[in-house]
């Protein structure tokens, strides 16, 4: 019987494809950490479609946690050489071990996501993983620090953190040092185009929003 093979990690030398970052094209909404002055290393662009499939599989089970793969694309601008990653599909986790607060990746789960991958997405890479904290705020556990550091090691794959009840979420990405503060997360860019947005967090700030918050704190 044939056998499937994860490896979710890139090559050891591999690097982003160049490209142009989509700054002109999105929306952008901020954390209270980085509207605070902290910048991620790496910029997050979702597209609406992506937003909107995470948070309904979030919506799916307000008890128990879900989770699973964030699919796109990994790149860097060809100007600035400052890398961003595009979220254009997320990918559910049908085969987990679940609670209220854990939720675990079995083998037949990745098996099954790996293969999704590869029939459908081919030619785009593993950015991250997402998965809900019902009731529990936006943080990483010590568990999840420890599937994050061993299933996406590398420096451009994020952890986005979604909870239902109080509609917040944010994306956990590591430092220029390699340390992921599971306390810091950050915000993204919706990719919009200018249209009405469908981001509803209530704990993200849009342009506007935090120039107010920066006029209020005398910054």
């Amino acid at each position: 019987m044939a056998t499937s093979r994860i490896n979710l990690i890139p090559p050891e030398k591999a690097t982003p494809r160049s490209g142009r970052i989509p700054v002109g094209r999105a929306s952008r909404w901020w954390s209270p950490p980085a509207a605070n002055g902290h910048e991620s290393t790496v910029s997050v662009f979702i597209s609406p479609r992506a937003f909107v499939r995470v948070c309904a599989h979030a919506g799916s089970d307000l008890d128990n946690e879900v989770g699973g793969w964030l699919i796109g694309k990994w790149r860097a601008d060809r100007q600035t050489g400052e890398q961003f990653i595009v979220i254009e599909h997320s990918l559910p986790a049908r085969e987990t071990r679940q609670g209220s607060a854990y939720l675990t990746f079995t083998q037949d789960s990745q098996v099954a996501l790996y293969n999704e991958v590869q029939e459908r997405y081919p030619e785009k890479d593993v950015v991250g993983w997402y998965h809900t904290h019902p009731r529990m705020g936006v943080f990483l556990s010590e568990f999840d620090t420890f599937l994050h550091c061993n299933f996406f090691p590398q420096a451009h794959q994020v952890a986005l953190v979604v909870e239902p009840h109080s509609a917040s979420g944010g994306f956990f990405i590591r430092g220029s040092d390699g340390v992921l503060d599971p306390r810091r997360y950050f915000g993204f860019y919706e990719l919009n185009n200018g249209r009405r947005s469908v981001v509803h967090w209530r704990n993200l700030l849009s342009d506007a929003e935090r120039m107010r918050v920066i006029g209020g704190i005398g910054l």
